[in-house]
C-alpha cells in the first residue's frame, strides 16, 4: 500500500503525490480525499470502507489521506513494506498565512478522540512557553482553549484557520478575552504566545 498525502486543499499536491495517483493500480479514498485527487485518479476509484483492514490492501494500492498522513492521518495504518508520500498539511498552511514558524511548535490533536489528553498536552506546552496548533474536538475548541489560557495567566494570539486552501479560506485572529469562533467543522486552532 502507498498512502499519499493530498494536501489540505485544492491545488496542494506535490508532484510525487499526483505522479503516483496517475500510476495507481486502485485508489482508495475519503470522499474529500478522492474530490482533491479526482483529476489525476484513472479507473474508478473506492470509498474505504473498513479503515481498520487497510493494510490488507497490494502494494500498488494508493490510498488517500488529507493534509499529510503522519499529521493525524492515515500513515498510522501503513505496515513495514508500506510506503507513505507526505502532504501540505493545515499546520503548514496555517503557519503559513500567520507568518508563525513552525520551530518548536507544538502540535496536539484532539480531533476524533477524548480530549482528555489533548487538553493535558495543550496545558504541558502552554507551560513551556510554546506556541501550539491544535486538531480541535467538539467539546475542546478555542473557547475552551481561552478559559485554559484566563487561568494560566497567560495571554496569547489565538487563531481559527478555516478551509484551509479553499475558495472560501478564512483565519479569525482573537485573544484569550475575545476568543475567534470557528464557522465550520473543518479547521484548526493556532495559539500564538
Amino acid at each position: 500500500m502507498i498512502v499519499v498525502g493530498v494536501g489540505v486543499g485544492p491545488g496542494m499536491l506535490t508532484e510525487q503525490a499526483i505522479e503516483t495517483i496517475e500510476n495507481a493500480g486502485e485508489v482508495y479514498g475519503s470522499p474529500r480525499s478522492l474530490e482533491l485527487a479526482g483529476p489525476y485518479i484513472k479507473g474508478k476509484p473506492k470509498k474505504i470502507k473498513d479503515y481498520k483492514n487497510l493494510h490488507l490492501l497490494g502494494e500498488d494500492t494508493v490510498v488517500l489521506s488529507t493534509g499529510d498522513p503522519m499529521f493525524s492521518g492515515l500513515g498510522k495504518f501503513a505496515g513495514e513494506g508500506d510506503s507513505i508520500i507526505p502532504g501540505i498539511s493545515s499546520m503548514h498552511v496555517a503557519c503559513a498565512r500567520t507568518k508563525t514558524s513552525m520551530n518548536g511548535l507544538a502540535v496536539i490533536t484532539a480531533h476524533g478522540r477524548d480530549p482528555g489528553p489533548a487538553i493535558e498536552a495543550f496545558v504541558t506546552e502552554i507551560k513551556l512557553g510554546k506556541n501550539v496548533l491544535l486538531l480541535p474536538a467538539g467539546t475542546f475548541g478555542s473557547v475552551e482553549v481561552a478559559e485554559i489560557l484566563e487561568e494560566m495567566g497567560v495571554q496569547a494570539r489565538i487563531y481559527v484557520c478555516e478551509k484551509l486552501g479553499y475558495p472560501e479560506e478564512s483565519i479569525i485572529e482573537g485573544t484569550v478575552d475575545n476568543p475567534p469562533m470557528a464557522q465550520s467543522a473543518l479547521h484548526c486552532l493556532l495559539v500564538v504566545r
